[in-house]
């Protein structure tokens, strides 16, 4: 039965407009993740989106706006769902509501809508709206997206623009200034997603730079080795229950419509050489410190990245990106082409180091003989020089006199090979 609803409920805290069947049905979603830059939506990744619902119900959230997402889901793409219900709200008693929580819940496809971020942040966290939602990310396997503000909430680290918006050339003068507001691992929890922040309307204007930025923030107060997807106005980055994020849009019809793929260069050290408050930063690693696949998207999606080991890729060109003293560069790239870091995988030299991070000691331990090591901070300078002694397989580091920060211990075994891992000093 064909439904058409609007109303203001519970003291107009939110509004709900309502297009479809009112039953609630049960199909099993198929999952996803759609990114999408933040212009008019691409249809192509939209009709996969439905397509991942699987005919089941779809939920669109909005803070502000009304319906314009109800007949474009139910009717105008083709894709058969059952219902498509939009819930605006404006407020946080709004998101408190108990009809909201269980209609997201209920979903097989949830749309986050473009608007204020900030607005999704304090509205959501912490409570009942980032529970259902990390429910149906990880429990239920609905598909989840959104578009500009609706993608840049995704990953496991955001901008949440607390105070307000950022321009490229600023937040690479000071990536410490108030307007770089990040939050990390607090929000919502998409596995894919690790470790990875987003940005959106990203040729329009420039934000590669402000991107770079919020990466090295990353590195700097988190001690992880962060990752970016962004994509430009019109281009769709859809990652399907496999990894893999297929991009859509209109190339080479329109010539700039990419999706950006972004890491961290693998060769150690790999951390920024100048990221501090008040300063420009500096982040160049030998013209190699961000390495970066960028995918045109096309009509189809058949152009693509593998999200299991963000190596993998058709269709795109691997780029380096760096910055000195505030200044953003790009220039023709090669994949990363790293050895694991992680002293645990050497198949010849048998390290390990735990607990690490670590605020007190940690311990460094070799099963195959006798060696020595060096500490040195994130800019190369050395702070220990500590041997093993024969009569144990281990080296007890304490930190007492290290700051809070990213280091790297470099060990030497009886052989001579050296092997460097990342220590990260809570």
């Amino acid at each position: 039965m064909l439904v058409l609803m609007a109303h203001l409920a519970n003291g107009q805290t939110y509004t709900s407009y309502f297009i479809g069947d009112t039953s609630d049905v049960n199909p099993s979603p198929l999952g996803g993740t759609v990114l999408m830059g933040g212009a008019t939506e691409n249809d192509s990744a939209m009709v996969w989106f439905l397509q991942q619902a699987n005919g089941g119900d779809i939920v669109v959230l909005r803070a502000s706006g009304s319906n314009g997402y109800n007949n474009y889901f139910y009717t105008d793409l083709g894709v058969q769902v059952n219902s498509v219900e939009t819930i605006v709200m404006t407020s946080l008693q709004a998101a408190l509501e108990p009809y909201v929580e269980d209609k997201i819940r209920k979903a097989e496809g949830l749309w986050i809508a473009g608007g204020d971020q900030f607005n999704y942040v304090s509205f959501w966290k912490n409570h009942p709206v980032e529970d259902a939602l990390n429910y149906l990310i990880n429990i239920k396997k609905a598909v989840v997206g959104g578009t500009s503000a609706g993608m840049a909430i995704q990953g496991q680290a955001y901008f949440d623009a607390a105070n307000g918006t950022i321009s490229s050339a600023a937040a690479l003068a000071n990536p410490y200034t108030a307007q770089v507001s990040i939050g990390y691992n607090d929000f919502l929890n998409n596995p894919v997603l690790q470790n990875v922040i987003t940005d959106t309307h990203y040729n329009n204007p420039d934000r590669k730079g402000r991107h770079i930025a919020f990466m090295s923030r990353m590195m700097q107060d988190f001690g992880i080795d962060p990752k970016g997807i962004a994509c430009n106005e019109y281009v769709a980055v859809c990652i399907d229950s496999n990894n893999i994020a297929r991009v859509f849009g209109e190339y080479p019809t329109y010539p700039d419509e990419f999706a950006f793929f972004i890491q961290v260069n693998c060769l150690l050290p790999n951390t920024p050489e100048q990221c501090s408050s008040g300063t420009p930063l500096t982040w160049n690693r030998n013209n190699e410190a961000i390495k970066v696949y960028k995918v045109a998207g096309t009509m189809s999606g058949s152009n693509s990245f593998d999200l299991n080991n963000w190596l993998s890729g058709s269709g795109g060109n691997w780029e380096n990106w760096f910055v000195n003293n505030g200044t953003f560069a790009t220039a023709v790239g090669t994949p990363p082409n790293c050895n694991p870091t992680t002293i645990k995988n050497n198949q010849d030299s048998k390290f390990m180091i735990a607990p690490n991070p670590t605020n007190q000691s940690t311990r460094i331990f070799n099963s195959t003989g006798i060696f020595s090591c060096t500490v040195y901070t994130a800019d190369g300078g050395a702070v220990y020089n500590l041997k093993q002694n024969t009569v144990s397989n281990e080296i007890i580091l304490t930190i007492e006199q290290l700051k809070s920060g990213i280091y790297f211990i470099q060990i030497t075994d009886q052989r001579g090979k050296i092997i460097t891992q990342k220590l990260v000093v809570e």
